[in-house]
């Protein structure tokens, strides 16, 4: 079958381990590339670069799955395991696809699996877009609802992490919502016009026509500067 998505697994727990292989066997869209009983034997693997979803246990000795999520390269997607849900907003903080906690369902195994196809399909979008020559605007694809939605670059007037999802905000039409992390639309953003300004914030730095104090402002809409970022932000402006 194409366009499988290659996992390992990563649990110090035999059962855990065993249960994952079977499910990730069984469901078409995944490839098995390996199970691990520690984050320091998947190193390599991870590093080569031909993993795209890891299942990794957090609790874990000698070097934890928090640790290691901070290690393994962005075209590689987490999907944390755990029997502690207390972890949950560790993990997404280092930017994990999803949290699936113990004993795990097929059910919601499947769910997580539909989420990381979603994430793979835009980031292969965007990669194909990067490819192609073309005198026109550039453009970025991002997945809304159910549909893969593109947009023109230069369209976009900043972008707004909330919870789960950013708001991408546009000169002309409504704002787009779209179940992703900041990190991961900022890494599709082309840096030479945008910029975090804050932890919550990406500003296209070109459309950026007046700056009040230490705020950004749109319309009728005001996106704050981080001092960290005034600095920076304000070179970037020439001023």
């Amino acid at each position: 079958m194409e366009n499988r998505l290659n996992c390992i697994v990563i649990d110090d727990e035999p059962l855990a381990r065993e249960l994952l292989k079977a499910y990730i066997e069984k469901t078409p869209s995944l490839q098995n590339m390996g199970c691990y009983e520690s984050a320091a034997e998947a190193i390599k693997p991870v590093m080569d670069g031909n993993v795209d979803i890891i299942f990794l246990d957090i609790n874990m000795p000698m070097l934890n799955g928090i640790d290691f999520a901070s290690l393994v390269p962005s075209s590689t997607r987490i999907i944390f395991v755990t029997a502690y849900d207390s972890y949950a907003l560790q993990g997404f903080k280092v930017n994990a696809l999803d949290y699936l906690l113990k004993p795990v369902s097929y059910s919601d195994f499947l769910k997580s699996v539909s989420r990381a196809i979603e994430w793979k399909t835009m980031s292969d979008a965007y990669a194909a877009g990067q490819k192609q020559e073309h005198s026109g605007p550039r453009m970025i694809t991002i997945k809304v609802k159910n549909q893969l939605v593109q947009m023109r670059l230069d369209s976009i007037e900043y972008v707004e992490a909330r919870n789960d999802r950013v708001i991408v905000f546009r000169k002309d039409g409504e704002p787009l919502s779209s179940l992703m992390t900041l990190k991961e639309i900022e890494d599709m953003l082309p840096a030479d016009t945008f910029m975090r300004v804050h932890r919550s914030f990406i500003v296209n730095i070109p459309l950026v026509e007046i700056v009040e104090r230490n705020r950004i402002v749109f319309g009728k809409t005001y996106v704050p500067i981080s001092e960290n970022k005034r600095d920076e932000f304000l070179s970037r402006l020439g001023k």
